[in-house]
């Protein structure tokens, strides 16, 4: 197809038809998911010229891939119903009280920080799948835990399971497949810079990657307990989420301080890890000690008032557990420290990694004789770290066979409800990235590529600015980071090349940014959190509500790798980002000083033990 801007419309539609049915429709995704694939698969054959079986194939990839994520949905899910029979949860529950009541502050320590900390040792959507139930079990609206699961499922991705966006996804994105060497436009960089070894290169790109993170991620906390204030709160209020604005930008310069000096100092592997847990330890004992901590303390209105599309079909309430005494802390943890030893462990033993990898995977090779293949490492995932700690959860806490099958009872049922969304939206992706020239009969390149490409050319020198949403694109088809990068950092390298910048690297720097970003909005994520607290249906509400933040990160990591590229001049990013800076502090003082509002979604008060829902979801 020679005209790039009719087959850019053509590779968008699939997206465009998911994107319409779940944001303007408010369509659940076991409606949009399907549409999408039928399109996705339509497109591929007549105007790509992929062979139906290829596409068969790429459905069946893609229902592997669903599968694994269904084992991590699953995981997740036995490990909250295991600690909500063992009473457990009522522990946790004590303890994060005990450092604060309040609600903002919960989200920033469970969410920023636990979350962040979890995304560098497992990755691959585990944080929203942590974060998500034990934000629910603690009180929160389903809703507004999947939401907060999310929107920090930004910062810390890019060095997310161990590094692995960087390593894998740019470190092989780069290859030009001779030998595994990167292309001569490359090595040349690297010779620029006395740089002689591919991975000290990306290294020293993922220190940039860490630099963009660094400035943007100082919004994420802030936005965190805004979006709990404004969306959730009884009156709908900016102000009481900016009333913690010291403390957001504490916790949130606890996190990149450490996380950009590990990258800067011993490379892209620990970043999050690192910066989650030092972020813990300080913002955890600042908050016990009363510092930056609000006057009054912040709560959602009563439960009995909340509409219907706030709760899932998941309630952590629905069995009370009477206990002879209350659970010690430390016990009530040990589920989840069991969690982070087996990913630490997992990840960080070559041999282990290699095993879990190799013999122990599953692997299908050459689907319908297409050459398209796909491994399952059900023994690395974690979803079998969660059933491990879920089984050991079972002596360490005493818990009686009843209540074991019990737990395992409601998960299984849980489960049911989100196998369809994933295993048709996982396909869809499949066919869009195996459009390449390796399996049609007209050369193109990919559908994701030949977008990119006309965004590009569309652009021209403004590319920098919008080389993020690139990689967002990715990352919402594809629902990684790691995935994003290797479609896309070649492109990205070779495009500022020819943009004649000084470090076209940094234009790869900027879409892993994006594709880090890109995790707040990807369908698989959506669909695979709101599972672990049974919202499924409501995918369109909540992807609402992320975009925008997803946005404005995305924007804000452009115009720095404009500044980045072009200099401090006048040029577009110094303009795009001085305009970002005096919005955001103007919308701070401005909504500082805002009035608040009744929120008319709450229900009206009733008695308790009454049931009454929304008539309609918003």
């Amino acid at each position: 197809m020679d005209n790039i801007a009719l087959a850019a419309l053509l590779a968008a539609s699939p997206i465009l038809v998911a994107g319409v049915l779940l944001l303007v429709f408010r369509a659940p995704a076991t409606v949009a998911m399907p549409v999408s694939l039928v399109v996705a698969a339509l497109v591929g054959v007549f105007a790509w010229g992929l062979s139906w079986v290829t596409v068969g194939a790429s459905v069946i990839q893609g229902i592997i891939v669903a599968l694994g994520l269904l084992w991590i949905v699953f995981g997740a899910l036995v490990l909250l119903s295991t600690l909500t029979k063992s009473g457990a949860i009522d522990s946790i529950k004590a303890g994060f009280v005990s450092i604060s009541p309040d609600r903002r502050i919960q989200v920033i320590i469970i969410a920023w920080l636990f979350g962040s900390f979890i995304e560098g040792a497992a990755g691959f959507g585990t944080p929203a799948a942590v974060v998500a139930p034990l934000l629910l079990a603690l009180g929160f609206p389903a809703i507004a835990a999947v939401i907060a699961g999310l929107i920090i499922q930004s910062t810390p991705v890019s060095f997310g399971a161990v590094g692995t966006p960087m390593l894998t996804g740019i470190g092989q994105g780069l290859v030009s497949g001779d030998g595994g060497l990167f292309p001569q436009p490359v090595l040349d960089r690297m010779s620029e810079l006395g740089i002689s070894d591919q991975t000290a290169f990306v290294a020293h790109t993922a220190v940039q990657v860490a630099t963009l993170h660094a400035i943007c991620g100082l919004m994420i906390p802030i936005i965190l307990v805004c979006f709990m204030t404004r969306f959730f709160g009884e009156r709908k209020s900016f102000a009481a989420g900016l009333a913690v604005a010291p403390f957001a930008l504490f916790a949130a310069v606890s996190f990149v301080v450490p996380y950009l000096l590990v990258a800067i100092f011993l490379g892209p592997e620990f970043p999050s890890m690192v910066g989650g847990l030092v972020g813990l330890l300080i913002v955890v004992t600042a908050a016990r000690a009363g510092f930056l901590q609000p006057k009054d303390t912040w709560e959602f209105a009563p439960r009995k008032r909340w509409p219907s599309h706030w709760m899932g079909s998941v309630d952590p309430r629905d069995e009370e557990v009477v206990l002879e005494k209350k659970m010690p802390l430390a016990l009530a943890w040990s589920p989840y420290l069991i969690v982070v030893a087996l990913l630490l462990l997992t990840r960080n033993i070559p041999a282990l990694k290699e095993f879990l990898n190799g013999p122990a995977a599953v692997e299908v090779n050459d689907i319908l004789g297409t050459g398209i293949g796909q491994a399952s490492e059900l023994l690395y995932s974690p979803g079998a770290l969660f059933i491990i700690a879920a089984l050991l959860t079972i002596p360490l806490q005493r818990m009686k066979a009843k209540q074991v099958a019990g737990a395992w009872r409601i998960a299984g049922n849980q489960i049911a409800g989100a196998a369809f969304a994933l295993l048709c939206s996982v396909p869809m992706v499949r066919v869009f990235i195996n459009s390449g020239s390796d399996y049609n009969s007209t050369g193109m390149d990919s559908m994701p590529l030949v977008l990119a490409e006309a965004a590009a050319n569309a652009m021209g020198s403004g590319w920098p600015l919008v080389a993020p949403f690139a990689g967002a694109l990715g990352a919402f088809v594809a629902g990684s980071n790691t995935v994003s990068n290797l479609m896309f950092s070649q492109f990205q390298f070779a495009t500022g090349v020819n943009l004649g910048v000084s470090s076209p690297e940094t234009i790869v720097a900027a879409q892993a940014v994006g594709g880090a970003a890109g995790n707040m909005v990807a369908v698989h994520n959506v669909v695979a959190a709101s599972a672990t607290v049974g919202l499924l249906g409501k995918e369109g509400i909540i992807l609402r509500k992320t975009v925008l933040p997803m946005l404005v990160y995305s924007l804000m990591a452009g115009a720095l790798a404009s500044i980045v590229v072009f200099g401090g001049g006048f040029n577009l990013g110094t303009i795009v980002f001085a305009l970002l800076v005096i919005g955001l502090l103007t919308l701070f003082f401005v909504l500082r000083r805002s009035q608040d509002i009744p929120n008319k979604e709450l229900l009206p008060d009733r008695p308790e033990g009454t049931v009454e829902e929304a008539t309609a979801d918003r």
